[in-house]
């Protein structure tokens, strides 16, 4: 291999030596000018079949597991709106020490147990699909949307039905920073997302929010040179109880739900990362027929939260939320209890909670998080429910490893303790493990 790259260098060497020196000498001005105009049309010709070898051309990119995402699959639709397509397919594996609710993720310890009967989850059903969409734009308006899949929404375990995670489009004006939203996507309240590996995210343990279809609005106010302030407010779908003659509590109330948030954003110059601290809250109803000729209860949903993320620094990251409110199984707060239906009429379930982790980026490709989080029903109000859950509390080691730009691997050691009114206690603890391939 090395004499066949040595050969065409030899052999162009010793015709140098051998040739007759050029008798540029003797050449008139005109002709050098000439020569020298060929020449240089002969290089510009060179330089545009091979553009990549310019000095302006950009370097290759240097092969990087850790940094390097996965390239989307874009196509172009005839009305000039652009579609890429992204996703992963995962695989989360568990064992438990004693039963937790409902199993392929952890959400709570079941009652009765005691650590005395394992057992074993896979599943595939956190596998996702997802389309993002954007433009065609305008000189003062952007477009994008979004479309998004999983498959944990019920059916048996080899045949899972498929979820609407997100469905929206966001109309935004850049030179005013603001927005519209529309569709369904994350709620306002409690924005941030725990570092955990299971697909559980500390609900019912400490972190509130989710998903409902909403119409959003938010502004943005440059603060200072880099710092922002950002408010934001949606009316969205209140999702209530089956009651007694049969009807939504949630889509039978007077009026939507209302959803604000408020946050500050500024970077921090040791760091070079960004903090942020937010608060947020919502306030909806829920109408509780007591018969078909409109004789009912109103009951109030709410929260009030706070939220902080802070970079200790350019490696180390604190996150966390606060909240209290009433009636917040739509939310999955109250250990997904929100009503108490058993007295003379029924009332909202109190409750408050937060979590709070650290996450430590080891390098671009791993990182290690601990934390945790709680859940504490008031008590008061769970009098007459059938062996409701009084509190409920979690601790959680996780480590990510993303292997390649398209392989991920997760492992994750958690410990969940749920109290019950009328039964013991309960714990679990769960070794859970994820393999991720993303497109």
């Amino acid at each position: 291999m090395k004499t066949k790259r040595i050969l065409p260098y030899t052999l162009m060497l010793a015709g140098l030596l051998l040739a007759h020196p050029p008798t540029i000498a003797a050449e008139t001005l005109e002709e050098r000018v000439a020569r020298l105009e060929n020449e240089l049309a002969e290089l510009k010709t060179l330089l545009i079949k091979s553009p990549e070898t310019t000095a302006t051309s950009p370097e290759p990119p240097v092969a990087s597991y850790a940094t390097k995402a996965p390239a989307s699959i874009a196509v172009t639709t005839n009305s000039g709106v652009s579609a890429q397509l992204y996703g992963f397919a995962r695989l989360d594996a568990s064992y438990d020490s004693s039963p937790v609710n409902p199993g392929n993720i952890a959400l709570w310890a079941q009652p009765g147990t005691g650590g005395s009967d394992g057992e074993w989850n896979l599943t595939a059903g956190a596998t996702r699909l997802g389309i993002n969409f954007s433009g065609p734009d305008t000189g003062y308006l952007k477009l994008s949307g979004n479309v998004e899949l999983d498959f944990l929404g019920g059916g048996s375990e080899n045949n899972l039905n498929p979820r609407l995670r997100h469905g929206y489009l966001k109309a935004c004006w850049p030179a005013s920073d603001f927005s519209v939203t529309a569709g369904q996507t994350w709620d306002l309240v409690s924005s941030l997302i725990p570092f955990v590996d299971d697909p559980g995210m500390m609900w019912a343990s400490g972190n509130i929010g989710t998903r409902h279809p909403q119409l959003r609005l938010t502004k943005g106010f440059a603060v200072g040179e880099k710092s922002r302030l950002e408010i934001a407010a949606a009316a969205s779908r209140t999702i209530g109880e089956k009651n007694t003659p049969g009807t939504d509590t949630g889509k039978d109330a007077d009026m939507p739900t209302v959803q604000g948030r408020i946050a500050f954003s500024t970077p921090l110059t040791d760091s070079g990362k960004t903090a942020a601290i937010a608060l947020s809250g919502h306030y909806g109803q829920e109408e509780w027929d007591s018969d078909k000729l409109n004789h009912h209860e109103t009951i109030d949903s709410w929260s009030c939260n706070v939220e902080l993320s802070f970079p200790l620094s350019s490696r180390l990251l604190l996150a966390g939320e606060y909240f209290t409110g009433s009636n917040l199984d739509d939310y999955w707060g109250g250990v997904f209890q929100g009503v108490n239906a058993k007295g003379a009429k029924p009332e909202g379930i109190r409750s408050s909670g937060g979590w709070a982790a650290l996450r430590y980026a080891y390098s671009p490709a791993v990182t290690i998080s601990l934390g945790g989080g709680f859940d504490d029903p008031e008590n008061g109000d769970l009098s007459g429910m059938e062996n409701p859950r009084t509190f409920n509390r979690s601790l959680f080691a996780a480590y990510v490893n993303q292997l390649t730009p398209n392989f991920v691997f997760g492992l994750q050691l958690s410990k969940w303790d749920t109290g019950y009114l009328n039964t013991p206690d309960s714990d679990a603890v769960r070794a859970q493990s994820s393999m991720t391939y993303r497109f």
